[in-house]
């Protein structure tokens, strides 16, 4: 039987500790606060243990506690550091912009295309981070997904795609880290927001007739943004593997141009025959810049790699239409279905687009590249018809 009693311990003032019995004590700092101890002595040390505050905690819970705390330390174990260690363990749940931020640090080592490296984050900090950046990410639920991209969701339909897509990759993270019960419900959510209107998926291209007076007209300039396009145009390449090339990738001599595969968009290393026009234009460059292994073939600011924005702009300066860099490729489609009889094969190699026909893709052992160095010939030859023509004017 304990020393106190329940109404003894409430009108006890007197600061400093009044024993129950058997290591249980009332204490009272000076300042009138009472709380429960359990002083115990554990292999030969004393140990003061906090069973609550007088306020929370009656004498009859505070004894309770005292002969738990007791047993379990008779049985080898140790309540303290038990509830220490599940406290550690216990994972702290990430904010939903936290969590993008883990999320995009750990995927973005498998994306190659630095531009989306970019805008992913920057896409869920401008559209997602106003409305759900804050809340933690277990608590992100569809109809919040689904208020922000009906913001979006009609004037910026290709961004809000995106954006839902980004905010699914955060949340299936989420997921499989055991900060969420359930997966993302980006899919749900869009039944919930209107149909949007449908646009051809295709980038916008020039007519391969219309193609070699464009090209004269960037020939009548020489800036590094109208050099680097020209030489796009003539390989028939994308523009971060133009932009990204650098003179290690350059063999003058067998007129080549390796891409490694990291730099594909199929992963696939990708040899592209050079005509004399493409060489000249990488004379002219060498004569700017040297040919330094490492050194960017077409470089920007402080010689940096050249911005995507810099080839856009060349084609919004003094071009008509809604053309892209990136439509230049169907444009050269285009004029070797119509104007050539090379095989699809062959387009497509020149285009290093992968084999659909995974049987196909197996068994095929060439790249076609003497064919296409006719092929990329009779291609600068049409560029260059209008430029000749003025020419010899």
């Amino acid at each position: 039987m304990g020393k106190l009693t329940a109404l003894k311990a409430k009108a006890l003032r007197a600061p400093g500790r009044h024993s129950d019995g058997n290591g249980l004590t009332l204490f009272i700092k000076d300042s009138g606060a009472k709380s429960w101890v359990l002083r115990i002595q554990v292999n030969g040390k004393r140990r003061d243990i906090g069973l609550g505050s007088f306020d929370t905690v009656s004498l009859a819970e505070a004894r309770e506690k005292a002969d738990d705390i007791r047993k379990q330390f008779r049985n080898g174990i140790d309540p303290v550091a038990a509830k220490r260690a599940v406290i550690t363990a216990a994972p702290t749940i990430p904010t939903f912009r936290e969590a993008a931020s883990i999320a995009h640090g750990e995927h973005k080592g498998g994306w190659k295309n630095a531009k989306h490296k970019a805008q992913w984050l920057s896409s869920l900090e401008a559209y997602a981070f106003p409305l759900i950046g804050d809340v933690p990410v277990h608590e992100v639920d569809g109809p919040a997904i689904r208020d922000l991209l009906a913001k979006i969701w009609l004037s910026k339909p290709e961004t809000a795609r995106r954006v839902r897509q980004r905010i699914g990759t955060v949340l299936d993270w989420a997921y499989a880290k055991g900060y969420r019960q359930a997966e993302a419900p980006t899919r749900s959510v869009t039944k919930g927001l209107p149909k949007q209107p449908k646009k051809d998926s295709h980038f916008a291209a020039l007519p391969y007739e219309q193609a070699p007076a464009v090209y004269a007209q960037l020939s009548s300039a020489e800036s590094i943004g109208r050099l680097a396009l020209r030489f796009l145009i003539l390989t028939a390449a994308r523009s971060g593997e133009v932009r990204g090339t650098c003179w290690r990738e350059i063999d003058l001599e067998q007129q080549l141009w390796t891409i490694p595969g990291d730099r594909m968009k199929a992963g696939k290393t990708h040899i592209v025959p050079l005509q004399p026009a493409a060489i000249e234009i990488l004379d002219t460059m060498a004569r700017m810049y040297g040919t330094a292994p490492d050194q960017t073939v077409f470089p920007g600011r402080s010689n940096k790699q050249l911005s995507d924005m810099t080839l856009t702009k060349v084609l919004r300066d003094g071009f008509v239409g809604d053309i892209t860099v990136h439509g230049f490729r169907s444009t050269f489609r285009d004029w070797a279905a119509e104007q050539t009889d090379v095989a699809g094969d062959v387009v497509e190699a020149a285009l290093a687009h992968a084999v659909q026909n995974k049987v196909e893709a197996a068994y095929r052992r060439t790249n076609y590249l003497e064919k296409r160095r006719g092929l990329m010939l009779a291609w600068s030859n049409h560029l260059l018809t209008t430029l000749a023509a003025n020419q010899t004017d």
